[in-house]
This record gives structure tokens, C-alpha cells and sequence, in this order.
């Protein structure tokens, strides 16, 4: 499943998704892993990526304007092993660059649910999600649209469910 249609799925995700994420946190069979990185502008294409387990999450840009910016990275994978999860975002809430071109991408995992937000929430402030046309999902890849992104980006969130082994 992709970004939820319309108010009331969009809704119904914004309260599950956290307390899912919460509950991977809380309950891995691996520690979830947090990392700080750097967000660099001057137009390169650079990368960030994290693994647990069999389970990677990379995070790739391109950024224009101000200095480096601080970011984290957080991945984990759920108790019954289903669900990996990873989240990448500014957690001063709203990034100052201008992001030419982002994508995240899994390995190991298939796509449920992602999101994308040009505002992360900090201080009393909410989550403010991209348009729906400005980023595209994949069965592994959250990614900008060409044309469509606006070049704002602090916060990605990504829920994807893990192969099942059947005996």
C-alpha cells in the first residue's frame, strides 16, 4: 500500500504510522539504530545509509543553499521480524536547502507505507506533508518527481513489510 487517499486515510495513517514506529523502536529484535549525519548543500549527489540485519536503508540527495545541516537517520525492524521501518529527517523541523533531488530507497524489504514532508514536527509545529504529485513510491524507492518537487524536503518515513519465510 502507498500514501493514503483523501482526508480520512491520510489521517488514519498520520495516527498509526507513529504508534507502529514507536512500537519497532520499542520492541526490535535488533536494536533500533539512530545516526546523525550531515546534509550538505553544493549540488553533489551524496548518500547516507544504515543497515540491521538484512535490512538497508539508503538515503540519497542533491542540495543547494546555506551551510551543512544536521540530520538523523533512524532504522528498526519489528519483534516478529515483519516490519522494517526507517525514518530520515531534520530534527530542527524545517530544512533551509533547497533539495534539487531525494530518494530513499530499501533493500530487503518491500514498500507499505511512505511519506514525505517539507516541515518535520518540533516545537508545537506539525508534520506538513509534500502534494501527493510532488514524490512517487515504489516497491522500494520514496523518491522526488521530476518537475512536480518543490525542492523542500525535512522528513521522510518509510514502513516496509519483510519477506516472509513459509515453512
Amino acid at each position: 500500500m502507498a500514501a493514503p487517499s483523501g482526508r480520512s486515510g491520510r489521517r488514519l495513517w498520520a495516527a498509526l504510522v507513529p504508534a507502529a514506529l514507536l512500537c519497532l523502536a520499542g520492541r526490535a529484535a535488533e536494536e533500533p539504530s539512530t545516526a546523525d549525519f550531515d546534509v550538505r548543500p553544493g549540488g553533489e549527489v551524496h548518500s547516507f545509509s544504515r543497515s540491521l540485519g538484512d535490512y538497508t536503508c539508503t538515503f540519497t540527495y542533491s542540495a543547494q543553499g546555506g551551510t551543512n545541516e544536521q540530520w538523523q537517520m533512524n532504522i528498526g525492524v519489528s519483534e516478529d521480524n515483519q516490519l522494517f521501518s526507517c525514518s530520515v529527517w531534520r530534527p530542527q523541523g524545517k530544512s533551509y536547502l533547497f533539495f534539487t533531488q531525494f530518494k530513499a530507497e530499501v533493500k530487503g524489504a518491500k514498500i507499505e507505507y511512505a511519506m514525505a514532508y517539507s516541515q518535520a514536527a518540533v516545537g508545537g509545529q506539525s508534520d506538513v506533508p509534500l502534494k501527493q504529485e510532488e514524490f512517487e513510491i515504489t516497491e522500494t524507492t520514496v523518491s522526488h518527481r521530476e518537475g512536480k518537487f518543490r525542492f523542500e524536503l525535512s522528513k521522510l518515513m518509510i514502513v516496509a513489510k519483510t519477506p516472509r519465510d513459509e515453512l
